[in-house]
């Protein structure tokens, strides 16, 4: 079969034929129907990224798809289960071996698109909102790149759990899309004096910051006493260098979350709100925004799509017999 690997760091992943082994103990076959993009997948290939397989692998972080086969030892899963995979890579291909305790049976009202679009995005919020900083219903979140894939997912997470939400995207067609997802106010990044919009809109409880550089400091200086700011990622190239005496002062919390790092050293939190979120989104209390969609053999399109910032929301790459 053909999958898509990285061969060598820092250049241009490209299609192999590979040979699939029968599944391992302790692991499933899978007929892959849906394949999420990340911006994490951009930084693999430059080796960037905390994770770094061994190459070659194959590229894909998070899928869906049905059981074909199971290895031995292998219980609570057979073939025909439909199920959602975080595996880390191997999600660009016909096929894969995933580890079954990775493996997330998906309920009746989620599809295979939705659940390839959900994992790291909304469990990432999820686990950043409720786990770490412990928002609050009547809270106020500010969410930095509201319009990625990631921070859509923080201002609809926020809305459920409560809050009210501050977002802050680039452009009038992104504004639209984070009131859509349920953003209260909504700042353009592009505009002067972010801390003096947030203090104007009555400052902030918790901070949900993708982007880093100088905003999470204008975000800090805004953010209230006992206010918890999530260093969620960086995407805007620059890691702040955060004033310890404001924390002091004010009283204030940074974290940190990496979510799949909990895969090593506390599992069940990161799956007991994986199963949260599939029934949140199997009744339809969450929505998955997927603003692109892609056929696997246009998945370097898909990858320049989420690296040039076009997408809003999530970028899927399916499978020609996905369904």
């Amino acid at each position: 079969m053909r999958a898509f690997q990285l061969s060598t760091l820092g250049q241009a992943p490209a299609f192999q034929d590979v040979t699939l082994p029968p599944p391992g103990p302790g692991e499933v076959r899978l007929a892959i129907a849906a394949c999420g993009l990340n911006f994490a997948d951009l930084l693999m290939v430059d080796g960037k990224y905390q994770e770094k397989p061994a190459l070659p692998f194959t590229m894909g972080m998070e899928l869906a798809g049905r059981i074909t086969a199971v290895g031995a030892g292998v219980s609570g899963f057979a073939p025909g289960d439909r199920v959602a995979v975080f595996a880390g890579q191997g999600g660009l291909a016909a096929e894969g071996n995933f580890v079954a305790n990775r493996c997330l049976k998906l309920p009746d009202g989620m599809d295979f698109r939705q659940a390839a679009a959900f994992q790291i995005a909304y469990g990432t919020s999820h686990l950043a909102l409720d786990h770490k900083a412990r928002l609050q219903p009547g809270e106020t979140l500010f969410v930095s790149g509201a319009a990625g894939g990631v921070g859509l997912t923080a201002v609809e997470i926020g809305k459920r759990m409560g809050a009210r939400v501050i977002a802050s995207v680039r452009g009038p067609a992104k504004m639209t899309v984070a009131t859509a997802a349920g953003a209260d106010h909504v700042i353009d990044s592009d505009a002067p004096d972010l801390r003096g919009q947030l203090k104007a809109l009555g400052g902030v409880d918790v901070v949900y910051d993708t982007i880093g550089g100088p905003g999470f400091l204008d975000a800090l200086r805004a953010t209230k006493p006992e206010g918890r700011l999530l260093a969620i990622g960086f995407a805007g190239g620059e890691v702040p260098q955060v004033p310890a005496n404001l924390l002091l002062v004010k009283n204030l919390s940074v974290m940190g979350l990496y979510w799949g790092g909990y895969l090593a050293f506390r599992p069940e939190v990161l799956t007991a709100s994986l199963a949260t979120l599939a029934g949140w989104i199997a009744e339809g209390a969450l929505t998955p925004h997927i603003s692109h969609s892609f056929p696997l053999d246009q998945v370097a399109e898909a990858m320049a799509c989420l690296r040039e910032r076009r997408s809003t929301g999530k970028v899927i790459v399916e499978m020609p017999e996905a369904g």
